[in-house]
């Protein structure tokens, strides 16, 4: 177990997860997260027990609460969180209470008894595919069992209910407080107390795991996988674009260029027309996503009309309704018809601008439609590195659970970023930033390298699973892969120099010298440390091997042969490969032999160049 920033994770018994986390959340009216100050904390530990106390502060805008909070670990194998709150003043909100998080590995599919109010009992199952509703609902415990361990959750204090958090591309199910089904927001008026309590406890023969410091990443063998078509979103930069920072980009060589129009707004075409010159400057085809109101129809035809003079390719055009959380049917059955006539060879995509929930809830059925879509980003319900890290996995199950529900149609993620674009919880599409301040879409880990690490794992499960194409965060400026030829607007918050590369063009880059290669799945033996995205093209292998955390590493690959050679992105070669899109690694290339263990330095990239095993059929 790990107990960090007032949170416990990683519960286990044996090697074997039986809780991912526990943790208490306050969410304001809007759903926005309060982050607490964390005071007067203690911990005591005893070599068959533990405890520890601390305090926190909510306090943002409206919200100001205050709380007292016990963990306490017993020899008898059971660990309990408890809290006392009181208000400091009235507000309003959506969530105050604990969270506890069930990994999607260990529990998925398997059985669950409910206990209910009262002590009735009902045996239920954790989803397989995402559940787009509450799979378990009215909950003050739990019982399941882990590779025969007993395992028990009583919940004090509230109602508890669980959904899939998959929607959201978590890999885990959340039981939680208080049920959404009640009315939000709730007010807590001054001097309220809010008192909760969680008890775990695991019965059964419980063996100690073997330790093991080497990480393993092996090739699977299987049928590979087409490198899906990859693009990038155009530039939220207030500056036009420049032939610097286009000759640059170019380099990427992308499938696609989206571009976001509002053809309910005045002004559309002024964007069109940049976009358009964009597009034709960067050597790529447009992406469309078109934004419609109850004007539809004219919408679409007064666009038509615009781009009729247009030459540049059109690959996609995605269908929104401003109003609709998911693409309407009668949206795709008019306009779809209608665009790939006047719009030969386009493919149209409808779903969602939004997470996966709300495709998932909202599913089309037109067939009018080539692809299913929707957009990806990591921080719904939480920001630290390590939850980032965590969910990764999620994005292959919302690939895996689209494909289960599209009739055939190819999956679209468009787009991926590391921070949220829009509140879905207040709007289908993105809204002007109020102010001047550092905007809430932007995410300053993009110019690290853990934002270069993060994006590997989002293109190995997405790519893993079979995704038709992906769009990814922007071209240039905070939301960028580039800072491009500006400063920093909010150098404080966003401390990128003026024409800093970030370390995520070079993967980009990478992969756009290996078009000719397909993936192939590979499976890491701590995902949460490294992990990899490897291709072939039955001759040769390449890999992009990351270290998600602060430690250095040790890595086995099994699954090549002969040499492996390996350049590394790293806090060392850093500051020279920013200062220059060139940069390859070179100088500092080191050859290990493919049955050697290697060492892998803290957040870094590995391009690692190997040949397959031939007594491995991993094509």
């Amino acid at each position: 177990m790990l107990y960090e920033n007032g949170n416990i994770r990683y519960i286990k018994a044996g090697s074997d997860e039986i809780i991912r986390m526990i943790y208490s959340a306050v969410r304001d009216s809007e759903w926005l997260t309060v982050i607490p100050e964390i005071m007067n904390e203690n911990i005591e530990k005893d070599p068959d027990s533990f405890k520890i106390s601390y305090n926190c502060l909510y306090s943002d805008r409206e919200i100001e609460f205050e709380a007292e909070f016990l963990i306490e670990g017993k020899s008898d194998n059971s660990v309990s969180f408890s809290f006392e709150g009181k208000a400091k003043k009235t507000f309003e909100k959506n969530r105050i209470g604990f969270c506890i998080l069930h990994p999607v590995e260990t529990c998925a599919g398997i059985p669950c008894n409910i206990i209910h109010p009262g002590g009735t009992v009902e045996t239920l199952y954790f989803p397989l595919e995402i559940d787009p509703h509450q799979p378990f609902k009215n909950v003050c415990a739990m019982e399941w069992l882990v590779d025969g361990l007993r395992c028990r959750i009583d919940i004090e204090g509230d109602i508890f209910e669980t959904e899939d958090q998959r929607n959201w591309t978590d890999a885990s199910y959340k039981t939680y407080c208080t049920p959404l089904e009640h009315l939000h927001p709730v007010t807590i008026k001054t001097g309220e107390t809010i008192r909760q309590k969680v008890t775990l406890k695991v019965e059964g023969n419980i063996e100690e795991p073997e330790k093991e410091d080497t990480i393993k990443v092996k090739l699977v063998e299987g049928k590979p996988q087409e490198l899906p078509k990859i693009g990038i979103g155009r530039s939220s930069r207030q500056k036009n674009i420049t032939d610097h920072e286009i000759k640059i980009l170019r380099i990427l060589d992308f499938d696609h260029y989206r571009a976001d129009l509002y053809l309910f707004e005045e002004g559309w075409k002024d964007k069109a027309a940049s976009a358009l010159m964009e597009a034709e400057r960067l050597g790529c085809p447009l992406e469309l996503a078109l934004f419609f109101d109850d004007r539809a129809m004219d919408q679409c035809t007064d666009m038509i009309d615009w781009f009729s003079n247009s030459h540049t390719e059109i690959s996609l055009i995605i269908l929104y309704d401003k109003t609709e959380k998911s693409t309407p049917d009668y949206l795709t059955d008019a306009l779809g018809p209608l665009l790939k006539e006047v719009f030969p060879g386009v493919r149209i995509a409808a779903g969602t601008n939004a997470n996966f929930a709300e495709l998932n809830r909202n599913r089309p059925e037109t067939a009018q439609s080539d692809y299913l879509c929707y957009s990806i980003h990591p921080q719904e319900h939480a920001s630290d590195n390590q939850t980032l890290t965590e969910n990764l996995r999620g994005q292959e199950y919302t690939v895996r659970s689209a494909l289960n529900f599209s009739k055939g149609k190819g999956i679209w993620i468009s787009t991926v970023n590391l921070q949220r674009r829009f509140n879905a919880n207040v709007s289908n599409y993105e809204l002007p930033p109020a102010g001047d301040g550092f905007p809430p879409q932007a995410d300053s880990r993009i110019m690290s390298l853990y934002g270069a690490c993060w994006t590997v794992g989002s293109l190995k499960y997405l790519c893993e699973s079979g995704v038709k194409g992906i769009t990814f965060y922007e071209t240039v400026g905070e939301r960028g892969i580039i800072q491009g030829d500006y400063e920093s607007r909010w150098p404080d918050r966003f401390p990128a120099a003026r024409g800093m590369i970030f370390p995520v063009f070079f993967i980009l880059r990478y992969l756009a010298g290996l078009r000719h290669m397909k993936v192939i799945k590979s499976i890491s033996s701590s995902p949460l440390d490294a992990d990899c995205l490897a291709l072939t093209d039955g001759t040769q292998i390449r890999l992009i091997l990351v270290n998600f955390t602060r430690f250095v590493r040790k890595v086995l690959i099994n699954g090549c042969s002969g040499t492996l050679k390996i350049r590394e992105l790293n806090a060392e070669s850093y500051s020279e490969a920013v200062a220059d899109h060139l940069w390859t690694g070179e100088k500092t290339e080191k050859s290990y032999d493919c049955s050697e263990t290697f060492k892998i330095e803290p957040f870094s990239i590995c391009f690692i160049k190997g040949l397959p095993d031939h007594n491995k059929d991993i094509t």
